[in-house]
């Protein structure tokens, strides 16, 4: 785990306040990448065993949102999609120019989002109702992210990373 990463999660764990607000991000982004996957697959998926696996992908991501979406309530917090800036997806999805180059973009995300999970499911101060959804998300994360990683192939990934470093900046998350 890096430094960053772990200066957030001590953060998180600390205050309950950033752990919500982290959880709804996380709830927000599950519902939204659902419907992004399948709007990419409209426009640019032409290979039929592809189409499937991006509709395994967006139906795992709408579970993901109800596991994420109980953690909420169980807080006396209502699950909502967020009205905010997209800042990441705004630097990245201007560098879909085909079908690899949106896996590859998808890929970025997934990867970057794997990072916190792992943290996450691993510490030992995780309450154990949050370890336990994300310890079963994890594994469909992984998932995602190799099934995007192959579709899009090393070229695509190499063409896109830019656009993913741009996105991370906007996030703050570089050094």
């Amino acid at each position: 785990m890096n430094n960053r990463t772990r200066i957030w999660l001590e953060n998180v764990l600390r205050d309950s306040k950033k752990m919500v607000d982290w959880l709804t991000k996380q709830y927000h982004g599950e519902v939204t990448a659902a419907g992004r996957i399948r709007i990419f697959a409209g426009e640019y998926c032409e290979d039929l065993e592809h189409a499937r696996i991006l509709e395994v992908i967006a139906s795992q991501e709408e579970d993901h949102a109800n596991w994420v979406a109980s953690l909420l309530h169980a807080r006396g917090i209502e699950a909502k999609v967020l009205d905010k800036n997209e800042r990441y997806w705004e630097q990245t999805l201007p560098g879909i120019e085909s079908f690899r180059t949106g896996a590859a973009v998808a890929a970025h995300a997934e990867h970057m989002r794997l990072v916190r999970i792992r943290a996450i499911v691993d510490h030992p101060n995780t309450p154990a109702d949050i370890r336990d959804v994300f310890a079963k998300i994890l594994p469909q994360e992984v998932f995602h992210a190799e099934a995007f990683s192959r579709m899009a192939g090393a070229e695509a990934l190499e063409a896109t990373r830019g656009k993913h470093e741009a996105g991370l900046e906007a996030l703050g998350l570089t050094a």
